[in-house]
């Protein structure tokens, strides 16, 4: 399942620890790790990214999701975020775009207090054993919350419904006296627009969800592939 994991430190050394052990996990095919940072709440109450890192080809595709959630978290430093691992800045402080609920947020928000420091990472977990025992052993603090693509279902139904509106307004117009048919005329070629406009963005937003997936399967088949060395490996392993 794909997870928005944030395990909170009380300090930036255990924070890189655990860095270190997500991509371990990664290698050992128990997840895998696709875009990631080091987030700290400085004592001021502001927050500074000390380290992110796209995991493999896939990263710069769901980067987004980090950096949102580090923008929602943090305010201004979504822009730093954004400069330095080239996201896309208009998305840095949408929610839709973090794909998690405004209450993961504010429970991260709670848990990252002044002085603590954060590993946020976009995962895929077969089941949390893995994570949390090593993450736990290091003492951090494990927050997760499965991603959705919520957003897309309220565009459907948003374009569903001005296309409704274009419909009613066509047959009005088929009806209308010369005046009231070029008023509402103007209105259809506006919502048309509008429309379009709606349609070409899922479009775009289909297509990099689907490059996401064909990503992300390669690199969960790459990890499998290191596992089974792994495991092949070790069987032939003399104890």
């Amino acid at each position: 399942m794909e997870r928005m994991l944030v395990v909170v430190f009380d300090n930036e050394t255990k924070a890189y620890e655990g860095k270190a052990a997500l991509g371990q996990l990664e290698k050992e095919g128990s997840i895998a790790a696709y875009a990631g940072a080091v987030v700290v709440k400085n004592a001021d109450g502001t927050t500074s990214v000390k380290q992110f890192d796209d995991f493999g080809p896939v990263g710069s595709l769901v980067g987004t999701s980090v950096g949102s959630l580090i923008g929602l978290l943090g305010g201004p430093v979504g822009l730093a975020v954004g400069a330095a691992s080239g996201l896309a800045l208009g998305a840095i402080f949408d929610l839709d775009n973090a794909r998690v609920g405004a209450d993961f947020v504010e429970d991260v928000s709670k848990s990252l207090k002044p002085t603590k420091v954060a590993v946020v990472a976009e995962i895929e977990e077969g089941w949390t054993t893995p994570v949390d025992t090593r993450m736990e052993a290091l003492g951090g603090t494990v927050l997760r919350r499965a991603l959705s693509d919520v957003e897309e279902d309220l565009r459907e139904k948003d374009i569903a419904a001005m296309e409704a509106d274009l419909a009613q307004l066509k047959a009005e117009a088929a009806k209308a006296s010369a005046d009231r048919r070029a008023k509402l005329q103007s209105r259809i070629d506006h919502l048309k627009q509008k429309i379009d406009a709606q349609q070409q963005d899922a479009k775009e937003r289909r297509d990099a969800l689907r490059a996401r997936h064909e990503a992300k399967t390669e690199v969960l088949k790459k990890n499998a592939a290191a596992a089974g060395r792994a495991l092949k490996d070790l069987a032939n392993t003399r104890l």
